[in-house]
């Protein structure tokens, strides 16, 4: 099953970066780590299937625990989490409780009998009955965070990462706690920010990182090596949700934040702007740009000073290498200019008008 599912998550990194090799799991390797354990796999997010493949490629999961099915899209049809889709789609047992907490879920976790319990990207709180539900009890609950702990603790790790302007992340597995992502440390896998890639690129470079960590850190367990160490909390900081209202972008900051805004925004919540020309305003959303922090100019923030070179603050200016207008797909600067031609002098407006 493995060997056939691992091509559909390749790198979202863009291969003509040529800056980051991919970080890929191999059957082989999964075989020799994956000790002979009965797990419990609660997940919701699309961050959370590289590890689950993972771990259907030594043995099925006795349980696995989603979010219930929930509207999505135009017509708001009842859609399944990725995790409870890819599980539907290959006959793994799952339930899809609305409180993981309640007395039916704890009676089903105990009836697996989990040696460990792996948690990624769930999105809900889990209480202690359920965390000391392993056999080993709560030493054998562990969750996936998207950093390197005890930095950008919360929601949105990824996405503030970039727009922070941070060069290396990673993932940590922890034990879990009261405090959110507060846990001992149980491992950590680091790797740089390409200063071309999105949020969402980096999303998938780093749940491929979770295969191996979680299949080390189960190892660790069953053979009682296992090294829990507490978070230093005076390097902690938060990565909280984002919103809607976040999708803006300040063209009076420098290149480099200007940027890591669009780059740590991009695909959601997206950043937006108005483009106003002599005879309309329209509206356009950023994907990816590049930092042009030598381009000297004088002309105010937001203004079109060449083709799709955008002056912003300190004097620099940002190209534009990927946009999509309304109603359209994602498209090069070039062919969106095939199209529009909009002329030097143009207005882009980072608030909505």
């Amino acid at each position: 099953m493995g060997r056939a599912m691992a091509g559909r998550h390749d790198l979202g990194i863009r291969r003509r970066t040529g800056r980051l090799p991919p970080l890929i799991w191999t059957p082989t390797a999964i075989h020799r780590s994956l000790p002979d354990m009965r797990i419990v796999f609660m997940g919701s997010g699309a961050f959370g299937l590289p590890t689950l493949e993972a771990l259907c490629e030594a043995h099925e999961p006795a349980l696995v625990i989603s979010q219930p099915d929930r509207p999505a899209g135009r017509k708001r049809q009842l859609t399944a989490t990725p995790i409870a889709a890819f599980t539907s789609e290959h006959g793994i047992d799952t339930i899809k409780p609305p409180n993981v907490n309640a007395a039916d879920t704890l009676q089903a976790i105990q009836r697996a009998a989990p040696d460990a319990i792996v948690v990624i990207a769930f999105g809900q709180k889990i209480g202690p009955d359920v965390i000391g539900a392993p056999a080993r009890g709560a030493s054998g609950t562990m969750n996936l965070h998207g950093s390197i702990l005890p930095a950008y603790r919360g929601a949105a790790p990824i996405n503030w990462a970039i727009c922070n302007g941070e060069t290396e992340t990673g993932v940590t597995m922890i034990h879990l706690a009261d405090r959110m992502d507060a846990g001992d440390m149980l491992g950590t896998r680091a790797t740089p920010i390409d200063p071309a890639e999105t949020a969402g690129e980096l999303h998938d470079r780093l749940a491929a990182l979770g295969p191996e960590l979680t299949l080390d850190v189960l190892g660790q367990l069953e053979a009682g090596t296992l090294n829990p160490a507490p978070q230093d909390e005076s390097r902690m900081s938060l990565a909280p949700k984002l919103s809607k209202s976040d999708a803006q972008v300040d063209f009076t900051r420098s290149a480099d934040q200007v940027r890591q805004t669009i780059h740590g925004l991009t695909p959601w919540p997206g950043v937006t702007v108005q483009i106003k020309t002599s005879d309309a305003v329209t509206s356009l959303r950023l994907h990816r740009a590049e930092s042009l922090t030598t381009y000297v100019h004088d002309s105010d923030p937001g203004t079109l000073i060449a083709d799709g070179i955008i002056a912003v603050g300190d004097r620099q200016a940002v190209r534009l290498i990927e946009v999509q207008p309304p109603g359209k797909r994602t498209m090069s600067w070039h062919d969106f200019q095939q199209g529009h031609a909009l002329p030097v002098g143009t207005q882009f407006i980072d608030r909505p008008m």
